[in-house]
């Protein structure tokens, strides 16, 4: 009975793994062989009508993977490669659907019947197998976008009391007090007071020690979607929560307060997180509106040393550019899977977003803004899948510029993922202990132990990470 009211909780239901991508694919796969069996049943005068079905499928899965190879590859129109699982998985649907369109128009009887059902089955089945792939929606709550996360009370907004080290001492002392035994997640209307731009509501983490009525200064994350993407998508997607809450348990408490805020105001624009006359004042947005807010309401460190910012694809592209423009905010930068620059399109559209200024734009590339902040005294964590060739290429030039300004760089490839958030999931961990021991939040304790074992669903996925720290010479 109790699992039963388990499963009716959305966020419960896991689309990346467990039952329910294993009970898609099979149902497909048992509609498939019946499909077979009916049409061997077929009278033989209709074979040879029938046998132009398996060869419908066959043309329709290389043409298939060959138009979304040129889309993907060629056209760039997705803004990076697919990820080869993904481009296979997509490529055997259109082939599936296609054997299937055969089968409903020259089929008789029950053959026709199964094949007409087995269509949106095939679309569910290859989608979820996609999403196998990215993680993008791990959870049926985040697929349907469903809100589970509750507003953040005046009554948890508090402003810090205690020192890291004061709370420390009574923890020593057993004199910490009351606080629950995991963090929470709300979400909160940042104002736009200064910028004026139309953002999204953003998403808080607030771990065990800043809920308690004596909060010390605790470091803070200020942490980007990619895009498509918003705030309520990192935070389903990356699991950032189950993460600080695992740090948590093991730090009497203590953990960084995340935030991630709304950088595009919409799933479809780019924002390039820059001032501009396309979307708005973004920058300006993130760097004063929402800075202003977590030091004003939430209880946090003032010093640059304790903040970082960081995201995922465009989120990560972001953080490269606003971490090193603003030294006296973040300390440290966490990027997965960055672009070397920003983009939204062609070159010459994006130029047009900065009234057809190219040096207004270049003003937002992260390596003229790296070089321009030399020598800087940040640290960079920057990750990407040993898949993802592009992001590959880019992390090795930004991870250069980033220790030829004086950075001190640790570089971390993921074994058997691409662009995604396995990835991200993976390159977390690792970077959130790295960036606690800087605070020193946490001392001595290992990169690896920050998070739960990553775990990748697709065929072949692996949780080795290697990991490169380097100062900056």
């Amino acid at each position: 009975m109790v699992m039963a009211v388990r499963w009716l909780d959305l966020e419960d239901v896991s689309l990346i793994s467990g039952w329910v991508p294993i009970a898609a694919c099979s149902l497909l796969a048992l509609g498939l062989a019946a499909l077979a069996l009916l049409s061997w049943g077929e009278n033989h005068a209709r074979a040879g009508a029938l046998l132009t079905a398996p060869s419908a499928g066959v043309l329709g899965t290389m043409a298939g993977g060959f138009a979304v190879w040129i889309l993907s590859d060629v056209l760039r129109v997705f803004g990076v490669r697919m990820d080869r699982m993904a481009l296979v998985t997509v490529a055997g649907g259109i082939g599936i659907m296609s054997l299937l369109a055969v089968v409903t128009v020259s089929g008789r009887g029950a053959a026709r019947v199964v094949s007409a059902v087995l269509v949106p089955l095939t679309v569910v089945s290859a989608a979820m197998c996609v999403d196998v792939v990215y993680g993008e929606y791990p959870t049926l709550g985040s697929l349907l976008g469903t809100d589970p996360y509750p507003r953040l009370k005046s009554s948890e907004m508090r402003r810090a009391t205690l020192g890291i080290k004061e709370w420390t001492r009574m923890s020593r002392l057993g004199t910490l007090p009351s606080m629950p035994s995991s963090g929470e997640v709300r979400s909160v209307s940042i104002p736009a007071g200064i910028s004026g731009f139309a953002a999204r509501d953003a998403v808080v983490y607030l771990p065990p020690a800043a809920l308690s009525a004596e909060p010390p200064d605790l470091p803070v994350m200020v942490m980007l979607s990619g895009q498509p993407g918003s705030p309520t998508r990192f935070f389903a997607a990356s699991r950032i929560a189950a993460i600080m809450d695992s740090f948590a348990r093991r730090h009497e408490g203590l953990a960084p307060i995340v935030v991630s805020p709304d950088q595009n105001g919409s799933a479809l624009h780019n924002s390039l997180c820059a001032d501009t006359q396309a979307y708005g004042a973004a920058q300006t947005y993130l760097t004063r509106d929402v800075i202003a807010w977590i030091r004003a309401n939430l209880p946090v460190s003032g010093s640059a040393r304790d903040w970082l910012i960081g995201g995922f694809s465009q989120g990560a592209t972001c953080s490269m550019q606003l971490g090193p423009a603003c030294p006296r905010i973040f300390g440290s930068i966490l990027a997965v899977s960055s672009e070397l620059e920003p983009a939204e399109g062609s070159r010459d559209v994006i130029i047009r977003f900065f009234h057809g200024s190219t040096a207004l734009y270049d003003r937002h590339v992260p390596l003229r803004i790296i070089a321009a902040a030399s020598p800087s005294t940040q640290s960079l964590f920057i990750s990407a899948g040993s898949q993802d060739v592009d992001a590959l290429h880019d992390q090795s030039i930004l991870a250069g510029a980033a220790r030829k300004a004086g950075m001190r760089v640790t570089v971390d490839v993921i074994e058997g993922s691409g662009h995604d958030w396995h990835t991200v999931r993976a390159a977390l961990g690792p970077g959130i202990a790295a960036f606690c021991r800087l605070t020193g939040l946490s001392e001595g304790i290992a990169a690896e132990a920050a998070h739960p074992p990553h775990s990748d669903p697709r065929p072949g996925g692996s949780a080795h990470a290697t990991i490169m720290t380097e100062d900056a010479s």
